[in-house]
């Protein structure tokens, strides 16, 4: 074979692999996208933090691309009723979900569900959310964790959650399991009921989120003694870490997230991961999330996608030794 022949050869060798290599991004995004209204589920009722959250967003995403970024809420099973819907609908950038760890991260872990956290869904950006606060009645004679530790060591204790499998018990679960302690758990039907009896003091201790329990700290009404965030939060300066009182394991937060179907395209994926974290930046946005008690945090889709890879890995666990599973 001449120079020639294999020079061309060779050149059409690289394009075939050029070509193959680019297959995976040749249904990348329309740099017009998006040209119709875009549909962002949200797995949970009205009012909660995953539809506070889901709005916030939407709106900014809605001002920044020009197009409506509609919020639907489809509620059930945890958040796992309209994650499927998400899953199973086309990967064009036009459906997404408000996504998280209850529905992504403990759902799986609890029992089956119609698909898979990781391989049928686009992880896109993470929004962040509130630590979990431990809290006991004023009638309790306790002021921290250390003094909580040594009540129970002396005392049957129960503790309320806003139900078996969330991550409020779940986060007890593991200090309880850390600080040898035995606890009894009462699981209610949401987190609001569990936080009327501790404020009646027909309950000793909540462990519950600090949106949830914000109000009613900040009213003196209930005693926070422990938040699961990584430092203190600026709006309960006097409420140390569980971190901070020796347990650095037990730093959490009950985190929400846009994701949509497996496959999206890759420059789709790129424009919403930096508008939303964008949109997580302004002024605005981060001082309604300080009231909520709110962290957000600052990755890329890849490092997003990580993340939750690793809440699967660290709470799956978890949800077995708490005998919460039901399949």
């Amino acid at each position: 074979m001449s120079v020639s022949l294999r020079v061309l050869a060779l050149l059409s060798k690289l394009a075939f692999t050029l070509l193959a290599c680019a297959a995976p991004w040749a249904h990348a995004a329309d740099p017009a996208w998006p040209t119709r209204p875009v549909r962002v589920v949200a797995p949970f009722a009205a009012g909660g933090s995953a539809d506070t959250l889901g709005r916030l967003v939407a709106q900014k995403l809605s001002d920044t691309f020009r197009q409506s970024f509609v919020v639907e809420n489809r509620g059930g099973a945890g958040g796992v009723v309209g994650s499927d819907l998400v899953a199973k609908a086309p990967a064009d950038g036009y459906t997404l979900v408000v996504s998280g760890v209850a529905s992504h991260v403990l759902a799986p872990a609890l029992s089956k569900v119609p698909f898979d956290p990781m391989a049928d869904f686009t992880h896109i950006a993470l929004f962040g959310g509130p630590p979990i606060a431990l809290c006991v009645a004023l009638s309790l004679p306790v002021h921290s964790l250390h003094q909580f530790i040594a009540y129970a060591q002396s005392n049957p204790m129960s503790y309320g959650s806003p139900g078996t499998g969330t991550q409020g018990q779940l986060m007890a679960e593991m200090f309880r399991q850390a600080a040898n302690l035995d606890l009894s758990h009462v699981p209610y039907k949401g987190a609001s009921p569990a936080i009327v009896d501790l404020m009646a003091g027909n309950l000793q201790a909540s462990s519950t989120t600090l949106t949830t329990a914000s109000s009613q700290i900040h009213g003196g009404k209930i005693r926070a003694i422990a938040l699961s965030s990584r430092a203190r939060l600026p709006e309960f300066p006097d409420v140390p870490t569980f971190a901070e009182s020796g347990y650095p394991s037990l730093v959490a937060a009950v985190w929400f997230s846009l994701s949509g179907p497996a496959g999206m395209p890759a420059d789709i994926v790129r424009r919403l991961n930096l508008e939303v974290r964008h949109a997580l930046a302004t002024s605005e946005i981060r001082a309604r999330l300080r009231v909520e008690g709110i962290e957000s945090n600052d990755m890329d889709a890849a490092q997003f996608t990580e993340f939750v890879r690793s809440e699967i890995a660290r709470w799956t666990p978890v949800v077995k030794k708490s005998s919460a599973r039901n399949d």
